[in-house]
């Protein structure tokens, strides 16, 4: 337990009075009483963050405090400040909060910042007419009833991450609004309602439950609408979004956290490369222009009646020609398979010949050698010697004497390198190239992979 001591405040802002210290920083000390900062009765700022306090019954001398934070704590109740008519601005995030009944009083607040607490629904805030930001999210609200029919004054709202299924028609007192995020709800429909926030310039939908195109057409009334995140609802993934929306609303910006004209750039860019794959095949698109040329001819021939016979001869004439190339080209290619697959099996046939012709010529060599060392009439030990030095040259760096010998390696240097000689013809197999396919888009049309925002991350502007 630490307890905060007036004592060792005065030392470190070097003084004795009390009441000449107007702001103080208090975070991360672990504090868990904060009673003795009553005695400061002049502080308008204090920021007691990152400590470990359960209660503010200490401030409720401080009435002179203009802006305070108690963000993460372990704050469940907020006693002790509801008589702070000065306070403007109030942070108490991240904290065990359960209400908000303690503040609803205090008239004075411009910013409230309650989020990642334990909020289930929201007072009325009536009597805050000063009230132009209110930071809600991440906290189990279902519901926010009547609660902000009388914010007139707001124009900052966030209740991104809570449980809203609908989108309250308490909103459309709030015509001030020019920031609204209601990311990660199950949200389905968009009342008329909404069509009221005439000022609204940013607007986060993103990760609900909306499916229908209908659902959206309110949004032609938010006329200065420049911000659009719609990322993570099952309308997002229909097609030719982008063109509607712009439809929609002519003077966006930004669309699902990207720059409008970035989206439309790229999207151009895409259909452009699809138009470039497809013309790639030349020869097919002059087919289809020949092809499609008569029966254009037919139909303007309607306008012109005399000319009727001409065209049907002109055009059968052309497919008869067509058909005549079509023939001729398949003839040609199946000739010349024809000749390449003659040659390939020459080919094949010589080398086996060459092969059995060395294999011949090698066990002839062999019949004159042993013949020879039969009629030597040596030692024993010279016929050993004579064998070892044979093993030798077998396995020596310089080339067999044996011409059957020399033939044969000849063949094997020739396949190893792949040159090709009078006597022996070695092939290989080529491996045959994939034909692109021309229907394939490429990878750079890929698309992009997903942001965090509307994909299940954090909402498009923080909090």
């Amino acid at each position: 337990m630490t307890a905060l001591s007036s004592k060792k405040i005065l030392q470190e802002k070097n003084t004795n009075d009390p009441n000449s210290i107007t702001s103080l920083t208090l975070t991360h000390k672990a504090l868990t009483d904060v009673s003795c900062l009553g005695e400061f009765k002049n502080l308008e700022r204090l920021d007691l963050g990152f400590n470990n306090l359960t209660s503010l019954e200490g401030l409720k001398s401080c009435t002179n405090l203009k802006w305070l934070s108690v963000v993460q704590n372990k704050l469940e109740s907020l006693k002790g400040i509801d008589g702070l008519n000065k306070l403007t601005v109030l942070n108490a995030g991240k904290n065990k909060l359960k209400s908000m009944d303690d503040i609803k009083s205090i008239s004075s607040l411009r910013a409230l910042i309650l989020n990642d607490n334990e909020i289930t629904s929201v007072c009325k805030l009536d009597q805050m007419k000063e009230l132009n930001t209110l930071v809600l999210s991440r906290n189990p609200i279902s519901s926010l009833g009547e609660s902000l029919a009388k914010l007139k004054s707001i124009t900052k709202l966030s209740l991104s991450n809570c449980q809203l299924q609908k989108v309250d028609s308490s909103l459309r007192s709030c015509l001030e609004l020019k920031e609204l995020r209601l990311a990660h709800n199950e949200i389905m429909t968009i009342p008329d309602e909404l069509g009221n926030l005439v000022r609204l310039q940013n607007l986060d939908l993103g990760n609900n439950l909306i499916a229908r195109w209908v659902n959206l057409k309110v949004l032609s009334s938010l006329v200065n609408l420049t911000n659009l995140n719609l990322q993570g609802n099952p309308l997002a993934e229909k097609e030719n979004l982008l063109k509607k929306v712009k439809k929609l609303l002519p003077n966006l910006h930004v669309f699902n956290a990207r720059p409008i004209d970035k989206i439309a750039a790229k999207v151009v860019h895409e259909n452009g490369a699809d138009f470039s794959v497809e013309a790639g095949n030349k020869p097919n698109l002059q087919s289809e222009i020949k092809m499609d040329q008569p029966i254009r001819n037919k139909k303007s021939s309607k306008a012109h009646p005399l000319s009727e016979s001409t065209d049907d001869l002109g055009s059968r004439n052309k497919r008869k020609e067509l058909q005549d190339e079509k023939g001729i080209v398949n003839a040609e290619n199946a000739s010349v398979s024809a000749k390449k697959e003659k040659k390939r099996s020459k080919l094949q046939q010589d080398e086996i010949n060459n092969e059995e012709a060395l294999n011949v010529n090698h066990e002839e060599a062999n019949n004159v050698k042993h013949k020879k060392k039969k009629s030597r009439k040596t030692p024993e030990a010279d016929t050993i010697n004579n064998t070892d030095s044979a093993e030798m040259d077998l396995f020596s760096t310089g080339a067999p004497e044996d011409p059957a010998e020399a033939a044969g390696s000849k063949l094997d240097r020739k396949m190893d390198q792949g040159i090709d000689d009078k006597s022996v013809v070695v092939t290989y197999p080529t491996k045959k190239k994939n034909k692109k396919k021309h229907g394939v888009v490429p990878d750079m049309l890929e698309l992009s992979k997903a942001d965090e925002i509307g994909l299940g991350g954090p909402s498009a502007w923080g909090v």
